[in-house]
């Protein structure tokens, strides 16, 4: 593992190696009765699973003990390989289910790393005065695209923090472009890079410079019926 994370420009320690075996082996193990994940191979797993989450942090100035919410957590990408490279980040993981929270929990358990986690509907959570402008950093990798991803990360950040979209191949941001700056933010930069094994990645970074207006996000049936 230590080979592959070092073509990819990342330095880990033998004790984070020894953290992400063991998180590879226990989430192949959960994902027999639980699906968490279609990438089960130990290959794939160290690629696309943990060199995509980590590379970000090696991108972009993420200050020491800043506090982020991984939204959408899913099986912990990218928040447990990022929880693991930098442990001085305080983690909220968020997701809507049930199952999968419960695996976020003994994941974190086993690793012996601390997240708080949160079930919720993103939707609802960044409405809640708890967790609205609460977080230095926001984080997601999803399928959705960068307008609906906005929507519901934004009203988590901070002013003065960012919103890390981890996406593919494909430019979003001018389709983004409406819906970031109604959500106060500003597209810092966008880094272009591949993957070790030749698949390519976008790090959109948006910069939080005035506070989400009250009325987003809006209920989840509105941003998919008419994104930003």
């Amino acid at each position: 593992m230590t080979a592959e994370f070092e073509k990819a420009g990342i330095t880990i320690t033998s004790a984070q190696e020894q953290q992400l075996k063991k998180l590879a082996g226990y989430m192949v193990e959960y994902n027999k009765h639980t699906n968490l994940t279609r990438i089960t191979e130990p290959a794939e797993i160290t690629e696309k699973h943990y060199i995509d989450s980590i590379l970000p942090l090696t991108m972009t100035d993420v200050p020491r003990g800043t506090k982020c919410i991984d939204v959408g957590a899913g099986a912990g990408f990218p928040s447990l390989p990022m929880k693991i490279y930098r442990p001085d980040l305080e983690f909220t993981l968020l997701d809507s289910g049930n199952k999968r929270i419960a695996y976020l929990e003994s994941a974190c358990e086993l690793l012996g790393i601390r997240c708080d986690t949160l079930h919720a509907r993103g939707e609802d959570a960044g409405r809640d005065a708890k967790y609205r402008g609460k977080f230095g950093m926001a984080t997601a990798r999803a399928v959705a695209q960068l307008n609906v991803l906005c929507e519901y990360c934004m009203p988590f950040v901070r002013v003065g923090g960012i919103f890390l979209a981890l996406k593919g191949e494909k430019d979003e941001t001018d389709i983004a472009k409406n819906a970031v700056a109604a959500l106060g933010g500003e597209i810092e930069t966008v880094k272009k890079y591949n993957l070790p094994g030749g698949d390519s990645r976008s790090l959109i970074v948006i910069r939080k410079v005035s506070d989400t207006p009250a009325q987003y996000p809006r209920v989840s049936a509105k941003i998919a019926k008419k994104p930003l």
